[in-house]
């Protein structure tokens, strides 16, 4: 036992503990293990200190995971500042699926901390910075970024689950789910995977790209700029779905439609 905690002295003499260290420690153990094995305990053993040490650096595992977030929200590339609107969130977009397939435990994490970091701060401020440089109002700004955000998690969580990461294992997957069908029971199911899925050279990586271009082309920027005014105009948007014009006044509704209507 005294040869262990020598060991361990060692080991923490030779790299210092910091939170740096044990942040990126908890990314690792929960890269490798997900965010549920996330204890003090674990976090300390590749460590080589005990588990109370690492309170001298953290309060205790919910700081750990802000850290974590931040340096996750840290790795995703932004854009530069005179990159256009849409070629900003494009980039952005497929950064943020690059660094959540690494850390898949992210997943559920990215939006959900009350006390974000610095990394996560500037991330969301560039970004509206980029929408409201290339002329989103602030309310479609906001909308922009929750409709690219949702794609962009819903996807990667999708792409996470599929029981395939390869074109073979497609292959196997979507053989033997046709092998085992009634003949001709699906025929439009076995025409996307025949005719599709299935050809030479598909990846469902693919569909992101799709997806999100889709996302980016319906997206447009709704203020103009006035050159008698220091600040941008809105346009006016097109009446919601979900309201009704405006009732006919009064005086319509009693004289009727105009002789020369």
């Amino acid at each position: 036992m005294r040869e262990r905690g020598k060991g361990r002295r060692g080991a923490s003499a030779r790299t210092p503990l910091s939170r740096e260290r044990v942040i990126r420690t908890a990314m690792a153990v929960a890269d490798d293990k997900g965010a549920a094995a996330l204890t003090m305990r674990a976090i300390a053993e590749p460590l080589g200190v005990e588990a109370m040490s690492l309170y001298h650096h953290v309060a205790g595992r919910e700081e750990i995971l802000d850290g974590m977030v931040d340096a996750v929200f840290g790795e995703i590339d932004l854009p530069p500042r005179d990159t256009d609107w849409k070629s900003a969130m494009r980039r952005r977009a497929f950064s943020a699926r690059h660094v959540l397939r690494r850390h898949p435990w992210a997943l559920g994490l990215m939006d959900s901390r009350s006390h974000p970091g610095p990394a996560t701060l500037r991330h969301h401020d560039a970004l509206i910075g980029a929408l409201r440089a290339g002329g989103f109002s602030v309310p479609m700004a906001a909308h922009a970024f929750s409709l690219i955000d949702s794609y962009l998690y819903g996807f990667v969580i999708q792409e996470l689950s599929l029981p395939f990461s390869s074109s073979a294992q497609l292959e196997e997957v979507a053989g033997a789910i046709l092998r085992d069908a009634p003949a001709g029971a699906y025929p439009h199911l076995t025409e996307l995977a025949t005719e599709h899925a299935l050809k030479p050279g598909y990846d469902y990586a693919d569909e992101f790209a799709f997806g999100l271009t889709l996302i980016l082309d319906a997206l447009h920027p709704d203020e103009t700029t006035d050159p008698d005014r220091t600040k941008p105009t809105a346009r006016p948007g097109p009446v919601r779905p979900d309201t009704d014009p405006a009732p006919p006044s009064p005086q319509h509704r009693r004289n009727g439609p105009s002789a020369t209507g």
